[in-house]
């Protein structure tokens, strides 16, 4: 590789760019975040327990449907950016052009699939009372119609993330994320049914695409439809169809379990259940930040200068886990109260013991997501995917057998061990699988142990005095063997940071 196009590959790679990254998308998600926690005891009451867990059920549903695309928007990031590291940047765009129109065609065909499945759906499989049936058929239709845009925005956003184009790409997210939670409730006052808290979820899908596609044209004139050559697609498919089989199963064991509440149980259990998950996963927005910063600049760099790449997976994960714990350490012992607070004595009853489970959970579940984008990025797609098919074989058919014995609290012990296994497993996977990250991964150990039974512990226990000392030395005990395991650069710049800090406040 010429020195010029080494010295760039380096700085995609580079702790400024990841800082910059990071912090961005976290920005983009992280502002519409407050405002959903906001709005979501008014959607709830708007809507009705058993309205809003038919709407969980069709964000269930608009997530899993974005993986019915061959892996081939999940692919794109990965393929452009090892291109932009070789410098082959006609060859990228020519690529990019033949992916979206493969996955308009795809999407067409699934979207007319899941629209004619959508009454067999709701009056067979799931316990819709019949009064809700015929407008939940209209507004699910409605969903299935507009499914495209998801699998389009999702190629999008990843052609923006391969050129880095995060700070662009957020500030288009924010206002547009924000009337994703705001549209359905300015709706409602004027409309109360789910048909139009439908139309207002796809209108901001159809925004969002044009937006993307505005910004993707600075580095991509004409999004490469016109050069599109669908050879290059080759190795995209290879990598595709593992990505697809690893992002459906994802998507299948997160969602899995609401559609066998409500089938088993009821559309309560289902709201009692899904609301605290949909509330846990929201700290997603932690490792999709970093991952999605790290993903172009993994697949740049990761043949050429392997001790950089180890070096970016370590402060990714250390990043997850500084920014994770804590809302861990909160969330476990004041479960029931913030329920109460947010949404009702019902919810904290119904819900509180599961989010506490849940709480525990979401540690791992964040921290999984960095081996695994080291796995995507490296070509290896097929191991996490290998992970998930095992996870799912063990783990629905002991949430389905909990369910009667324990409960909704069952279904989320369930979830929470797998989360723990499939943290685990990828790191196992990372280390075997790319050499260079082997020390990082047994670093890793040290503050992983702890986190994992300190959380623990903090489940079963009530009241606060014993709990907040315990998360107290939790958090210190963790952030203690992070320091010890981080890169002395790293160190140098925290404490020339909090230097300087020190001095302007002086």
């Amino acid at each position: 590789m010429a020195e010029a196009q080494l010295s760039e590959t380096a700085e995609r790679a580079g702790g400024k760019r990841l800082v910059s990254g990071i912090l961005w998308n976290g920005l983009g998600r992280g502002l519409p975040l407050l405002l959903a926690l906001v709005i979501t005891p008014f959607l709830v009451s708007a809507l009705g327990v058993e309205r809003w867990g038919l709407f969980t059920l069709a964000l269930a549903l608009i997530g899993i449907f974005g993986v019915f695309d061959l892996g081939l928007g999940m692919a794109l990031t990965r393929g452009v950016s090892e291109k932009l590291g070789s410098g082959a940047v006609e060859e990228a765009r020519a690529m990019i052009g033949a992916t979206l129109l493969a996955l308009l065609g795809v999407s067409c065909v699934m979207s007319a699939a899941l629209f004619l499945t959508v009454p067999w759906l709701l009056s067979k499989f799931l316990n819709v009372p019949e009064g809700l049936q015929q407008e939940a058929i209209t507004a699910f239709k409605l969903l299935a119609a507009g499914a495209p845009l998801v699998v389009l925005n999702a190629a999008l956003w990843g052609v923006l993330s391969a050129w880095q184009r995060f700070r662009l790409a957020n500030l288009v997210n924010i206002p547009l994320n924000t009337f994703y939670y705001l549209g359905p409730l300015l709706v409602l006052f004027f409309w109360n049914s789910l048909i139009g808290v439908m139309l207002a979820v796809l209108l901001v899908r159809l925004l969002s695409g044009i937006a993307y596609a505005i910004i993707a044209q600075r580095d991509v004139p004409g999004l490469g439809l016109r050069d599109a050559r669908f050879a290059l697609m080759r190795p995209l498919l290879r990598q595709g169809i593992w990505m697809s089989l690893s992002g459906a199963l994802t998507q299948f064991l997160l969602y899995a379990d609401r559609f066998i509440i409500g089938a088993m149980l009821t559309l309560s259990a289902v709201a009692f259940y899904a609301t605290p998950l949909d509330l846990i996963i929201r700290l997603w927005i932690v490792p999709v930040a970093v991952t999605q910063t790290m993903l172009p600049a993994i697949a740049s760099s990761f043949r050429e200068l392997p001790q950089n790449t180890a070096l970016l997976v370590k402060r990714g994960a250390l990043i997850v886990m500084l920014l994770s714990l804590p809302a861990s350490l909160i969330l476990i012992p004041g479960a029931e109260l913030f329920l109460r607070l947010w949404l009702g004595d019902a919810f904290a009853a119904g819900g509180g013991p599961v989010l506490r489970i849940l709480a525990f959970g979401i540690f791992f579940s964040c921290l999984a997501f960095v081996p695994g984008v080291l796995l995507e990025a490296i070509g290896r797609p097929d191991v996490t995917a290998k992970i998930s098919l095992a996870l799912a074989l063990i783990f629905l058919p002991l949430s389905a057998a909990l369910l009667p014995w324990l409960g909704i609290e069952g279904a989320a012990m369930a979830w929470a061990a797998r989360c723990v296994l499939d943290c685990l497993g990828r790191c196992w996977a990372a280390a075997r699988l790319y050499p260079a990250a082997r020390e990082t991964m047994r670093d890793l150990l040290w503050p992983i142990l702890p986190a994992g039974l300190g959380l623990a512990l903090l489940v079963p226990m009530g009241g606060w005095l014993w709990p907040a000392l315990l998360a107290a030395l939790v958090f210190g005990l963790v952030f203690t063997a992070g320091w010890s395991i981080a890169a002395p650069q790293d160190k140098s710049s925290a404490l020339a940071l909090i230097r300087g800090k020190g001095r302007r406040s002086a």
